[in-house]
C-alpha cells in the first residue's frame, strides 16, 4: 500500500503513524505541515507550512524544542491563525494537488483536521481520505472564526474515513457533516506497551528530582492555551502542601516557560516545583512509573496519550470533568474528575488521591486492564488498516 500522511511531523504520535506502516512494509509519504527533519525510512517528504506553519520552529523532540515565534506567543495569535490561516489554504492545497498527482498514492491520511485535513481536502476524487480527529479539533478550533468553520465542514465532507481518540468527537464528526465509516482509535494509534514497561524496568536518568522519595505529581502537559488551565494547577499548589507538605510536582516540558515560571516565582513554590524540559518518550515513562499523581487541568481536550500512559504506568490520574475523560474515568474507582476552573476543587482531587494509597492502587490494576483491552498499539493499527483497506476496496 502506498499511503500519503499529512501531519506535523514534528509530533511524536505522526512518528509512531509513520512507523507503524514503515514497519509493515508499506510505501510511505509525508507531507509535514511544519519544517522538521525528514522522519527515517518515508519514500518521500515534503514540508509543506500551512497557517504560518514555517514560523512554528524546528525540530520538537527530546531534551528540549524550539517553539520559535509563533510557539511562544500561540496564545496569542490564536485568533489571528483562526482568521488569516483558512485565506492560505488555496494557494497550498494547489501545490498539495501536485505532490499528490507526484505520489499517486493509494489512500491519503490527515493526522489532524486544522490545518492538515484542510489542506489535504485537495485530495483528488478516486482516491481515498481519511481524517484523524485530535483532542480540540471540533471542540475548539473549528469554532473559531465563521471560515474555521466552513473549511471544518467541507473537510469532513470530503472525507471517506474518520478516525478519532474519543467517541465524543465522531458523534460530533457527524454533527459537522461526516457520513461514512468510523473508528475510535485511542492515543490516537495506541500505546506501545511492551516499550513503556522496558522503559519503566530499565535506568533511567532524570533531571533532578526534588525530595527523593517524596510524593510525586507529575503534570507533563506542557502549555495548551486554551486548553489547560495551569494557572489553576500552579495556584492549587500552594493549598495541596498546606495539607501535604511533602507533596512535589514536576512539569516537563515548562522550562523555559515565562509564565510558569512567574506563576512559581509568584507564588514561593519553587522549592516543591521544578519545570523540565521536555523529555525522550523512556524518561516520561519512567517519571510516570515513579510518580503517584498524574495531573491534567483540561477544559477542552480529546483523550491525551499522556493520560493512556499514566494509566499503563501505574499513576493515579486527577484530570478535568470533560467528556472526553469521562470515557476512560469513573470517579472514585480509576481516578478522580474535578473543574478545571476551579483552584479549591483541584486542590482537593490532589490531596484525596496522594492521601489514600489504597485507591491509587486498586485504580492502578483497573487502569492497566482498561489500557490493555482498550488502547494497545497492535490492536490499534490493526484496527486502522481493516478501515484503510474499506476504503480502498469502496474506491476499486
Amino acid at each position: 500500500m502506498r499511503i500519503l500522511f499529512v501531519a506535523d511531523g514534528r509530533s511524536p504520535i505522526t512518528l509512531s503513524w509513520l512507523r507503524a506502516w514503515i514497519e509493515a512494509g508499506d510505501e510511505v509519504h509525508l507531507v509535514s505541515s511544519f519544517p522538521c527533519d525528514r522522519p527515517a525510512g518515508l519514500a518521500s517528504f515534503q514540508a509543506l507550512p500551512v497557517a504560518f506553519g514555517g514560523m512554528g520552529g524546528g525540530q520538537a523532540g527530546a531534551g528540549g524544542h524550539r517553539p520559535g515565534w509563533v510557539g511562544r506567543f500561540r496564545g496569542a495569535l490564536r485568533p489571528l491563525r483562526y482568521l488569516l490561516g483558512p485565506l492560505g489554504l488555496p494557494a497550498h492545497q494547489a501545490r498539495f494537488r501536485a505532490l499528490v498527482e507526484k505520489i499517486a498514492p493509494d489512500l491519503v491520511h490527515a493526522l489532524r483536521i486544522p490545518f492538515e485535513g484542510m489542506l489535504a481536502a485537495a485530495t483528488p476524487p478516486g482516491i481515498p481520505l481519511v481524517v484523524s480527529i485530535w483532542g480540540n479539533d471540533l471542540t475548539l478550533h473549528a469554532r473559531g472564526s465563521f471560515l474555521m468553520a466552513a473549511w471544518t465542514r467541507r473537510t469532513l465532507r470530503r472525507a471517506q474515513g474518520l478516525m478519532a481518540d474519543a467517541a465524543r468527537d465522531l458523534r460530533l464528526g457527524k454533527d459537522w457533516g461526516f457520513s461514512g465509516p468510523t473508528l475510535e482509535v485511542p492515543g490516537a494509534g495506541g500505546i506501545r506497551l511492551d516499550e513503556l514497561h522496558a522503559a519503566m524496568a530499565g535506568p533511567v536518568e532524570f533531571p533532578r528530582l526534588l525530595s527523593e522519595g517524596a510524593p510525586l505529581v507529575v503534570n507533563p502537559r506542557g502549555s495548551r492555551p486554551g486548553s489547560l488551565r495551569n494557572d489553576v494547577f500552579f495556584q492549587a499548589i500552594p493549598r495541596v502542601l498546606e495539607r501535604v507538605p511533602q507533596a512535589r510536582f514536576v512539569c516537563p516540558p515548562l522550562a523555559g516557560d515565562a509564565e510558569a515560571e512567574r506563576w512559581v516565582r509568584t507564588l514561593g513554590i519553587a522549592g516543591s516545583t521544578a519545570l523540565w524540559p521536555r523529555l525522550g518518550q523512556p524518561q516520561l515513562w519512567a517519571l510516570l512509573g515513579r510518580a503517584q499523581v498524574y495531573v491534567s487541568p483540561s477544559v477542552h481536550d480529546g483523550t491525551p496519550n499522556s493520560l493512556l500512559e499514566a494509566m499503563a504506568c501505574g499513576c493515579f490520574p486527577v484530570v478535568g470533568k470533560i467528556e472526553s475523560m469521562q470515557e476512560w474515568i469513573t470517579p472514585g474507582v480509576n481516578g478522580l474528575l474535578v473543574e478545571a476552573t476551579d483552584v479549591q476543587a483541584l486542590a482537593d482531587g490532589l490531596v484525596a488521591a496522594l492521601s489514600d494509597a489504597d485507591l491509587r492502587r486498586r485504580a492502578a490494576n483497573e487502569n492497566a486492564r482498561l489500557v490493555a483491552k482498550r488502547a494497545d498499539y497492535g490492536r490499534c493499527m490493526a484496527q486502522a488498516r481493516a478501515l484503510y483497506a474499506q476504503m480502498l476496496r469502496r474506491a476499486d
